[in-house]
């Protein structure tokens, strides 16, 4: 591999890394001003964060036009730069208004709205065409460890954002809120732009996958493809199950070792780099060897039974009190999202075609942001729910925590019944005679 190659495969890092930047920006700082400093209405807040996760469905329309409607005869590079424009304007409008005198107007709230629906549109639309432009631009095996290997810049991102954006803003002043809101939003996205150009193959296979997906338009394309194929809608649930199962405990976590454990703040805060540390090391590990050694369902199977198994572990942390197990078994729950993340993602783009790989990386985007949504959502309303009821902490806790490792169980059971072959989208690639995918289907 020369030089030049490694330097290009090196360079499409930096998307991921700005997306992982963006989004700490958004839902960690930018959320948590809007509570603290702003005292805006953390009801009202919560409204403008699920806006993007609400948005989703958006993601297999934006894959559909990527995928049909080449722009200056690319498919993937405009539209990413587009949604990069997109993103960073709205995270930059959005904390403008938010900073603004008269953000309790209705105007004032309207308009953060649609600040937030320009920053979701833009994060699904060049999110989804990047993981479209990775299926176009690997062949075999290397696609499915290129995915997993791609979204480690985005890990560094989110947890050296956290860091760095928190430094960047002591002391806090509005002002240097706005300065970095802008600088933020103007290296994301010349960092994505720089990206992502050239890096599109320039192959008339791709011209005729264009010309392709034309032909079927979109309602046609997802009735065929998702409806009314069982193994479609078998890993849709799939996607949203491990997702709501291991993305849950992510808002649980914290409140879970200061109530039940009696940890501090300084400690709870430490959890999240203790389980991005496990997170990095499984999907590096995973992206690098793992996959190729053993395959996307093995390492995907490892990774949501060691879970299942951990997340029985928090509650006997909890009933024992025990902090030292505690940090033990976050840091392997890292390890065991890693590892569930690295063989999901590698199972999303075995379930990918050349001529559909925008629209069908948007449907299974979807199923992940949904599932995110659903997470966060049922979650803190069932550990209110019981605790309520029961006034304990570690039953209500408890119990979400058994529900997630149930949630997993049934994953596990939808995989086994999963098979890529007999998917409409594969037997259409195969008939239609895709190369670049005819190596890696039912890995």
């Amino acid at each position: 591999m020369t030089f030049g190659r490694i330097a290009n495969l090196g360079r499409m890092g930096f998307f991921p890394f700005a997306l992982g930047l963006t989004g700490v920006f958004v839902t960690g700082t930018l959320n948590r001003v809007m509570i603290v400093e702003l005292a805006i209405p953390a009801t009202l807040v919560g409204l403008f964060l699920a806006v993007p996760l609400l948005l989703s469905p958006l993601r297999m329309w934006l894959g559909y036009r990527s995928d049909a409607a080449p722009l200056r005869g690319l498919r993937r590079e405009p539209y990413i730069v587009l949604g990069a424009l997109f993103s960073a304007g709205g995270v930059l409008a959005a904390t403008t208004l938010a900073a603004g005198a008269g953000t309790r107007t209705v105007l004032a709230g309207l308009g953060l709205l649609v600040a937030f629906m320009a920053y979701g549109v833009g994060k699904h639309l060049s999110s989804n065409t990047f993981e479209a432009l990775i299926a176009d631009r690997f062949e075999g095996v290397a696609r499915s460890r290129a995915i997993t290997l791609y979204k480690l810049p985005m890990f560094v991102g989110i947890i050296g954002g956290a860091i760095g954006l928190g430094r960047l803003l002591e002391p806090f002043s509005i002002e240097r809120l706005l300065a970095v809101a802008f600088g933020l939003a103007l290296l994301a996205f010349t960092l994505a732009a720089l990206a992502v150009i050239r890096q599109e193959p320039r192959r008339p296979l791709v011209q005729a996958a264009a010309e392709q997906a034309r032909r079927v338009p979109f309602w046609q394309t997802f009735r065929r493809l998702v409806w009314a194929d069982r193994q479609a809608r078998l890993f849709f649930v799939f996607v949203m199950l491990a997702i709501v199962g291991t993305q849950t405990q992510e808002i649980l976590l914290e409140p879970y070792g200061a109530l039940v454990l009696g940890m501090s703040v300084a400690e709870t805060t430490r959890l999240t780099s203790l389980w991005g540390t496990g997170a990095i090391l499984a999907m590096a590990l995973g992206g690098g060897w793992l996959l190729k050694r053993f395959g996307y369902r093995a390492v995907l199977r490892v990774g949501l039974q060691a879970n299942v198994l951990i997340f029985l572990g928090l509650i006997v942390a909890g009933v024992v009190g025990s902090t030292g197990l505690f940090r033990g078994l976050v840091l392997i729950l890292g390890v065991g999202t890693g590892l569930a993340f690295a063989g999901s993602m590698a199972a999303v783009i075995d379930f990918t075609t050349v001529v559909r790989a925008g629209f069908l990386m948007g449907v299974w985007g979807t199923a992940a942001e949904l599932g995110e949504a659903v997470g966060n959502l049922f979650g803190g309303a069932i550990v209110d729910t019981i605790r309520a009821l029961t006034g304990s902490p570690l039953i209500a806790y408890g119990t979400v925590f058994a529900l997630e490792g149930a949630l997993l169980v049934g994953a596990l059971i939808l995989l086994g019944r999963i098979n890529v072959r007999e998917s409409v989208a594969l037997q259409e690639a195969s008939h239609e005679g895709d190369a670049l995918l005819a190596g890696t289907a039912g890995d």
